[in-house]
This record gives C-alpha cells, sequence and structure tokens, in this order.
C-alpha cells in the first residue's frame, strides 16, 4: 500500500489539480496526508474540498494538518514521515499531476528494485519541443540499483541536467520505456515525486537534520535521498509519469543549499 505525503503552502488550485490526479489512479493510494503551512486553511477552499470528498468516497483516506509556524521545508517533511504508517511513502509536491498508472508502477518498481527509494522525475511539457541531446545523458540499471555516495563535487552530479526541462521524455521516447516495460537509471537525485521505503529512509534519519538548519533553505530532499541512497541505493523510473505544473517556486531564496552544506555522515 502506499501513502501519499504532500507539503502544501499557498497553492490551493495546484494541490487540487494533484489531488484530483490520485483520485483516479487505477491503484489508489491507501491514504493521503497533507501538511498545510497556508496562510488560510487550504482543506476550506472549495476546489480542494470538493475533490477530497471524491477521494473519501472513492475509498481514500485523505487528512489535512495545519503545522505552523513555518520553519522550511525539511520540518514540513519530518512533520509528514511522523504521521505516515504504510511501507511505502510517496513524497508528492503539490505541483504534480501524475499519469493514472504512476503509483502503480512506482510501487511494483521499489518492491522490485528492493533499494531505499524510485523517483518519478517531473516533466515541463513547455519544453517538448526543446530538445537539448547534451543534457539527455542517462545510465541504465542493468541489476538492482546499488548503494552510491553522490556528492555536489564528483562527476554523477551532472546526472541532474537529465531532469532539466522535457529530457526525460525525449529519452523514454527514445527508448521505448512504457509503462509495462520500465527501466530504472542512475541519478543524482529526483525532485518532485519520490516514493519510499518507509523503513529504510528512517533508518538513514528521514528529515531530522531540521532542526540543524535556518528556516529558509532548499534542497533537503536532495539531503535525505543522498543519505538513503549511499546505503540502500536509489532509482529514477522511466517512463516517468509525473509532470510539472510550471508554477513559481514557493522557495526562491535558494541561498542555503541543504547538500552543498551539510556533510553525508
Amino acid at each position: 500500500m502506499i501513502e501519499v505525503l504532500i507539503p502544501t503552502y499557498e497553492r490551493a488550485a495546484a494541490l487540487a489539480v494533484t489531488l484530483t490526479a490520485l483520485a483516479f489512479q487505477t491503484r489508489p493510494p491507501s491514504r493521503i496526508v497533507v501538511s498545510d503551512q497556508s496562510a488560510a486553511p487550504v482543506a476550506e477552499v472549495p476546489e480542494v474540498a470538493s475533490v477530497a470528498r471524491l477521494l473519501r468516497a472513492k475509498g481514500v483516506g485523505i487528512e489535512f494538518h495545519r503545522n505552523l509556524p513555518r520553519r522550511g521545508l525539511a520540518q514540513q517533511r519530518q512533520f509528514l514521515l511522523d504521521r505516515a504508517r504504510e511501507a511505502q511513502l510517496l513524497f508528492l509536491d503539490d505541483d504534480v499531476i501524475g499519469e493514472p498508472w504512476l503509483l502503480g508502477l512506482m510501487g511494483d518498481a521499489l518492491a522490485r528494485a528492493g533499494c531505499g527509494f524510485v523517483g518519478s522525475a517531473v516533466i515541463g511539457l513547455s519544453f517538448l519541443d526543446d530538445v537539448r541531446p547534451r543534457e539527455q545523458a542517462i545510465e541504465l540499471w542493468d541489476g538492482p540499483p546499488m548503494p552510491e555516495t553522490v556528492l555536489p563535487d564528483r562527476p554523477a552530479w551532472a546526472r541532474h541536467r537529465l531532469h532539466n526541462a522535457a529530457n526525460l521524455w525525449h529519452v523514454q521516447q527514445r527508448l521505448g520505456a512504457t509503462p509495462r516495460a520500465p527501466r530504472l537509471y542512475k541519478i543524482a537525485w529526483v525532485g518532485g515525486c519520490v516514493l519510499y521505503d518507509r523503513v529504510k529512509l528512517i533508518a538513514c534519519g528521514g528529515f531530522d537534520f531540521w532542526e540543524g538548519l535556518p528556516e529558509t533553505h532548499a534542497g533537503e530532499d536532495v539531503f535525505a535521498q543522498q543519505r538513503v541512497m549511499a546505503r540502500f541505493g536509489g532509482a529514477g523510473v522511466i517512463p516517468s509519469g509525473a509532470y510539472h505544473q510550471e508554477l513559481a517556486t514557493t522557495v526562491p531564496d535558494r541561498a542555503f543549499d541543504v547538500p552543498h552544506r551539510l556533510a553525508l555522515a
């Protein structure tokens, strides 16, 4: 069973779209937990409330928690992790649209791989005509993902370019990856849509480093993935099935970038 964990801040309309996609998954989540730091409760916004009713009618539990004052996204994610129950946890950003087969594909991929997490990198569809061959190198896993230490000063860090724009769309089309024939590949990190093995994420500390961070920070998801990947391995999966709504970031100040400031233990 997959539990979906969503941090949100002042994005009611985008969240409603994200939740609608979850309502039509062929393998629905067992529960959705939303950590809300918006000024006004997002659960009371009509668009969100209507989708929440739909989810509950379909048998999917959804909870909205007010999590104030704001103490940064790492705390948001730890707040969600502390409330999670299932073996597989999908950390999903509040501006992602998922294909109906997304959760099923990711859940099966993680179970087969036996690693710490599998990510479905978000694609920016406004870039479909922007083909960037120099950013489309991909390293496929031929076997189960193995532990890797990927740091900002190492060559593997350049793998993140594959997730720019619509690069992944072009690559998965070229390789013929489909939901029935997915492929795992090596990553630096995955943003926006990451399915963790709950036990392995907790064994690596989850997002417990939040207390040592300034309130304004970025890259907390990257650092958590680094820790899990170093111990248990991690991978991206194609086809992605996750699309970015391409909104402006809610964290414009990225001066404190966690993987560039904290050292892996």
